[in-house]
């Protein structure tokens, strides 16, 4: 995570919109008298959103868990994927 000020943010938009995309992380725009601000790429945030979702039960949170214990166990099992026939 990077913290860099407003007027550094606003002269090199460009380069923190890149580096933020390129490295998968995230950068905090410090306002001296306003509120700081996270700039981070649509993936990144993608990714956040669907892990809240994925938490946001306690039974789906449940489910998660257990399947990831599984997996670490080796208890997964790969299974071919259903044709359904409609495209």
């Amino acid at each position: 995570m990077k913290i860099i000020t407003y007027s550094e943010a606003r002269s090199a938009l460009k380069s923190v919109l890149d580096q933020v995309h390129d490295d998968a992380d995230v950068t905090i725009i410090s306002r001296r008298d306003g509120a700081d601000a996270v700039v981070m790429s649509l993936d990144h945030y993608q990714s956040i959103m669907e892990t809240m979702h994925l938490l946001s039960t306690p039974a789906s949170a449940a489910h998660l868990a257990k399947s990831i214990a599984q997996h670490k166990e080796g208890k997964a099992v790969r299974r071919a994927l259903l044709d359904t026939g409609t495209p």
